[in-house]
């Protein structure tokens, strides 16, 4: 493979590891299958929470949702219900941080998402060099030698696609599935994951055709593949909960001649790594304000544990904070008071929900499904993964387990301690340190600074003409903030990230530039015209 490889991600929504090449016998993912066939599968990678936005923002930025104040699900929504809340903001991540695929872009790549974003902030002009549906490495401004990062979203899987509104009546056997023991088994649950296994099937057949895409081009041997999902299954218990069936997703990687076909990679692995990871493989320095580490290349590292978390979700306030092993898992409740059904008007849409409830009112939850009903939770929980997969016994109170459960606690500790729980404030509190007199900042505008034979850099001109050689500094007084620049015309040009001194050609050239910082309002966009003699 070449020094600079190209990549591809295809990222599930709401998807536990329910493919074939798991050894699921319902599955119907012949492409992922094959895909892991040529690649390497990774049984024990996780998500940093167990819902889709704060998840992603980890993913974008290389920070955990606790440290980049991205932990609160739904942060530009509004609900009339709750208009006490914070809402709508975008969060203010810290000054130092950006979106992981700006340092692809200032290394040369050419970056394209298709199209979810869901950051828990506005995604920033500087962060993508096409970001809408359709978006391709075939872009046609992308030069071929170009190395590229494609990325392509399917939201087939998404929960909401579980409900019979959404999903109707499911190709899978409802009778060949098999639901988890807390939930209970029921036709119209049974209904609900054979949807679920549906949605997989469809993803699979894009995946599919993206394989066929890369080898139509020439690409498929010089191309990093990576298969993921945002977060565990869109289940009760599992999506918004930080147990296994929340936070356990797929992921496969294929790299020729990178990884063995076919192998099976038992480290733990983060969401939160693969920015570190993505940059590592393409040769780019690791910034060392992200808080994941690299998997995969020259410097991957092996994890002892990975991180999650809950905190807010829709109108719901919450903290739980999750560590686990190979072996176990720690939860902390932070909230032990509160029960485990919060009102969450989205979450009670899912038809298995609606039975719960039913059982509920009706007093007959029992055995495993008795959780939903718990009207407090313990202040710990602790589980041993291999002997429990389903994180039933709660082993915290057993004095065989003391010495595991001391030292889950201080990993949970020394992780917080070390990223910095944002949890501690008030959302409210947190919101107001970004938003000053609850007006969300706006970014300063761009300066263009000419450097020449006439200018040397001492001062700032929106046009001039000047002798060449020449180049353009662009500035920005906004601590933090990125460039946009583009010396094209119209709607539809090219916004390059600015990432040293532009080079000025001899004749006329306009420049228009604009800045962002992540959680702030966009600068307006200025422009200057200069002719270079």
């Amino acid at each position: 493979m070449a020094d600079r490889p190209n990549f591809l991600w295809i990222s599930f929504e709401d998807t536990t590891p329910r493919f074939g090449c798991y050894g699921d016998p319902v599955a119907r993912t012949p492409n992922v299958d094959r895909l892991a066939a040529e690649g390497a599968l990774f049984p024990n990678a996780f998500c940093t929470a167990p819902v889709c936005a704060p998840s992603r923002s980890s993913i974008i930025t290389g920070l955990y949702p606790i440290s980049a104040g991205t932990m609160h699900m739904r942060t530009a929504h509004t609900n009339n219900a709750t208009p006490e809340l914070p809402t709508p903001y975008s969060a203010v991540i810290p000054h130092y941080a950006h979106c992981f695929t700006e340092y692809l872009r200032a290394a040369g790549y050419f970056c394209t998402n298709n199209h979810k974003t869901d950051y828990q902030f506005e995604p920033p002009v500087t962060a993508w060099d096409d970001n809408r549906p359709g978006a391709h490495w075939r872009d046609e401004r992308r030069p071929k030698d170009q190395p590229f990062f494609a990325v392509f979203n399917p939201t087939t899987t998404h929960e909401s696609g579980q409900w019979p509104e959404k999903g109707g009546e499911p190709t899978t056997d409802p009778a060949s599935v098999t639901l988890p023991p807390y939930l209970p088994d029921t036709l119209e649950g049974r209904k609900a994951l054979a949807r679920q296994y549906d949605h997989i099937a469809s993803n699979d057949e894009l995946v599919g055709k993206l394989l066929a895409e890369l080898e139509e081009d020439g690409y498929a041997e010089n191309t990093i593949v990576f298969i993921w999902s945002d977060h565990g299954e869109g289940l009760p218990r599992a999506k918004r909960w930080p147990y296994d069936t929340g936070i356990r997703i797929p992921l496969i990687v294929r790299w020729p001649g990178g990884l063995e076909a076919g192998s099976v990679e038992e480290r733990l692995v983060s969401l939160v790594d693969l920015p570190p990871t993505m940059l590592s493989l393409a040769g780019v320095d690791v910034p060392g304000h992200m808080q994941g580490v690299p998997f995969l290349g020259e410097g991957a590292v092996e994890r002892d544990y990975v991180y999650a978390s809950r905190d807010r979700y829709d109108e719901a306030y919450d903290m739980v904070r999750a560590v686990r092993s190979r072996q176990f898992k720690y939860i902390r409740n932070f909230r032990p008071e509160l029960p485990r059904l919060l009102w969450i008007p989205y979450r009670n849409r899912h038809p298995i929900l609606e039975e719960i409830w039913k059982r509920y009112a009706a007093g007959t939850l029992e055995g495993p499904q008795a959780w939903f009903a718990q009207t407090s939770r313990p202040v710990e929980e602790l589980y041993d993964i291999q002997a429990d997969p389903w994180e039933l016994e709660n082993l915290a109170g057993d004095p065989d387990y003391a010495d595991t459960l001391e030292e889950m606690r201080w990993a949970l500790d020394e992780w917080r301690s070390d990223v910095g729980d944002l949890g501690e404030m008030d959302e409210a509190e947190m919101v107001r340190s970004w938003y000053p007199n609850g007006q969300q900042p706006t970014t300063a505008p761009v300066v263009f600074v000419p450097l020449s034979a006439e200018m040397h850099g001492t001062e700032t001109s929106d046009g001039a003409t000047l002798t060449g050689p020449a180049l353009l500094q662009l500035h920005c007084a906004t601590q933090g903030a990125s460039i946009a620049w583009t010396d094209q015309e119209g709607e539809d040009a090219h916004w390059r990230l600015y990432s040293g001194p532009i080079r000025l050609e001899s004749g006329a050239v306009t420049v228009r530039a604009r800045a962002i910082r992540i959680g702030y309002a966009e600068s307006e966009q200025r422009t200057a015209r200069f002719t270079v003699a």
